[in-house]
């Protein structure tokens, strides 16, 4: 293994690399790769294909497993804001109220049963659940007017 390791270690690194775009995730993809293929070496038949071409699916294979996984998407899409942007880190002011935007003027544009529910849930700070109880409807309701109104929204402030 050692040997095979040497070989062919830096050429499986750089597929893996190029198809997961991150030297963390390429360095554990390449190590379950060289364990599955030492656990697999006895299924490997010569008279199919090259060794080489038979280690470069499997790393392949786990590459796109590893990118296709939910963990991957998740961690892809949260990333960390760069230290130089440490003014954009610092919290906004106990002075500052979303209301000052004009956000409570543009929901005044909703129709009422829309804009009662997005007012209890962003102004107000209530759960789904808490304005299903407060307003005495179905959560399924709740949940279809905000969306709605979301729309109408996401419309208006463009």
């Amino acid at each position: 293994m050692t040997l095979f390791y040497e070989r062919y270690s830096s050429a499986l690194y750089g597929v893996i690399f190029r198809i997961v775009k991150s030297e963390d995730e390429a360095e554990d993809v390449l190590q379950e790769a060289l364990v599955k293929i030492w656990h697999a070496f006895a299924s490997y038949d010569s008279s199919k294909g090259r060794l080489f071409t038979w280690v470069v699916n499997i790393c392949r294979n786990l590459s796109i497993d590893k990118i296709r996984s939910r963990q991957h998407r998740v961690g892809s899409r949260t990333q960390g804001l760069d230290d130089s942007l440490t003014a954009l880190r610092q919290a906004a002011p106990a002075t500052f109220r979303p209301e000052h935007i004009g956000l409570q003027e543009i929901t005044q544009k909703l129709i009422p049963e829309q804009r009662q529910i997005i007012d209890l849930l962003y102004f107000e700070g209530f759960t789904q659940s808490e304005v299903a109880e407060e307003l005495n409807i179905p959560l399924g309701t709740v949940k279809t007017r905000a969306r709605t109104a979301i729309k109408v929204l996401s419309k208006l402030i463009r």
